[in-house]
């Protein structure tokens, strides 16, 4: 194989058997049992009286003169060419220049170290919303420059509030659905807010409840959290909500994709309701507009891209349409390919954890540099395999849906759907771990019988993305309620 010889197979397997430091005991340990009982049943409904509560001020927008200067028309052109549209009242003009969201020194400093030259179009747009003080929903794609989105007027709304007192929760808090996700913000929250010297922590499952006591109780400016092991906090009195005037719901959709809309709720009923909300979101499902119109007040909405489903344009998708049974040797050849390329960073997505697991092993005995995630990982482990295959030590990660959302890896370069997802959002999501920042990758998809049902949507898809369409997909779409005992003879992969 390209790239990698006899004798580095050999020490990738060895190393690879050899696997992370030994997993359980009290360092992490398992993820905990089931709980019985309803999640939050102990927390009660907080009834507001807003004329008792402490005031305070969450608009800190001073349009920068240049932006005063922009004519309607400019404004509407820009947004046309980054596809942002925007609904609500008085929603302010987008910036086109760092200096323009007049950001404080501490932050521009940070900004400026990271080379960038200009924000990103939900930045452009949306740094001017939040730092109005104004409630919004967000929906653009993964790795659009989001999570600065709201952190870094989350950092400016807590520098203008009064400093925490002993017992005293989070000024800003960010709920999350995925202990990966909640990670990877809390690292951005504490490099950004270091300047300023804002605390930050992130509270999860799966992980010891101690550090992260601690933290709660010594006081910080900023959580992130997901909502369970929140509410466990909440419900036992480590944690409250009390001072929280700055919220966010990031990936909403997937949230209530797994079924946490009554912890949501729940615990937007502890948080004062006059706060300030941003929804973040890739789609835009009913579910996400109903729970937008029952806790958002009088918000701005901003759309980057296509409200329909639509992927990347970055990504090159590549659809074999193939029988099951030819997949792990498509598989093989196809990884060949990818190892003996400069960058070659690799995600392969399969349905199930036991299917991980196998691949992962098959693949490490065959001298692969594989490893595998899912969600029946200790925290410890999966923490490892991530950074692992984040630093290149292992450039093949075998994942469920666990990693098509929020894990964020600047150079992945492939993504290989071996099993076909059950829906067209969870396609979107996990081709998106390519491709990120304006970057470019290529996703390879195996499509079988089973998933004819997909067909039409995958095939709609492709078209908005303005790829090249594999025939027999084209036919399976059309055929789709036809005849179901389809067969595709050769070894053959179809090529854009």
């Amino acid at each position: 194989m390209p790239g990698y010889s006899d004798r580095d197979r050999g020490r990738d397997r060895g190393s690879y058997n050899s696997g992370p430091p030994r997993f359980g005991g009290s360092r992490g340990g398992p993820p905990p049992g089931k709980k019985f009982g309803n999640p939050g049943e102990r927390l009660r409904k907080k009834h507001w009286n807003l004329d008792e509560l402490q005031k305070f001020e969450k608009n800190f927008y001073q349009e920068h003169p240049e932006v005063s200067r922009r004519s309607i028309q400019d404004v509407e052109h820009y947004r046309r060419t980054k596809e942002i549209t925007v609904k609500g009242r008085d929603c302010p003009k987008p910036i086109v220049k760092f200096h323009e969201a007049n950001f404080p020194n501490y932050v521009m400093d940070v900004i400026g170290k990271q080379n960038w030259t200009d924000p990103t179009p939900i930045q452009a747009q949306g740094w001017p919303v939040a730092l109005s003080g104004k409630d919004m929903v967000g929906i653009a794609q993964t790795g659009s420059g989001k999570t600065l989105s709201y952190l870094l007027p989350a950092i400016v709304h807590i520098n203008h509030q009064p400093f925490l007192e002993r017992g005293e929760g989070p000024i800003c808090l960010v709920l999350a659905p995925t202990r990966e996700l909640a990670q990877q913000v809390q690292q951005v929250a504490a490099e950004y807010g270091k300047a300023s010297r804002l605390k930050s922590t992130c509270i999860y499952g799966g992980a010891p409840k101690g550090p992260q006591i601690r933290d709660l109780e010594r006081g910080v400016e900023i959580c992130i959290a997901t909502p369970g092991r929140l509410i466990d906090f909440l419900e036992v009195g480590k944690t409250n909500l009390r001072r929280c005037t700055y919220l966010v719901l990031d990936e909403a959709d997937r949230m209530l994709d797994m079924g946490f809309e009554p912890q949501i709720r729940k615990i937007l009923d502890q948080i004062r309701p006059d706060r300030q909300t941003l929804m973040w979101s890739a789609t835009w499902p009913k579910e996400v507009r109903q729970l937008a119109e029952d806790f958002l007040k009088d918000y701005v909405q901003i759309n980057v891209g296509a409200l329909q489903l639509s992927a990347n344009h970055n990504i090159l998708q590549i659809v074999d349409v193939c029988n099951d049974g030819e997949k792990e040797d498509k598989l093989m050849r196809l990884l060949e390919e990818i190892m003996s390329e400069k960058e070659n960073k690799t995600i392969i997505f399969v349905e199930t954890k036991r299917r991980c697991d196998d691949l992962t092993r098959s693949m490490r005995r065959d001298g692969w540099p594989a490893m595998g995630i899912h969600g029946d990982k200790s925290q410890q482990e999966r923490d490892w395999v991530l950074n692992e295959f984040k630093y290149g030590k292992a450039p093949i990660l075998i994942a469920t849906d666990v990693a098509s959302r929020g894990l964020d890896v600047e150079d992945i370069k492939f993504v290989i759907n071996y099993d076909y997802p059950n829906n067209s959002e969870d396609y979107i999501h996990r081709i998106g771990r390519t491709a990120r920042s304006q970057k470019t990758g290529t996703a390879y998809t195996f499509f079988t019988p089973n998933n004819m049902k997909q067909a039409h949507d995958l095939v709609s898809v492709l078209r908005e993305a303005n790829q090249a369409i594999n025939p027999k997909l084209i036919q399976m779409a059309e055929d789709r309620g036809g005849k179901s005992n389809w067969s595709f003879q050769g070894r053959s992969r179809w090529r854009v």
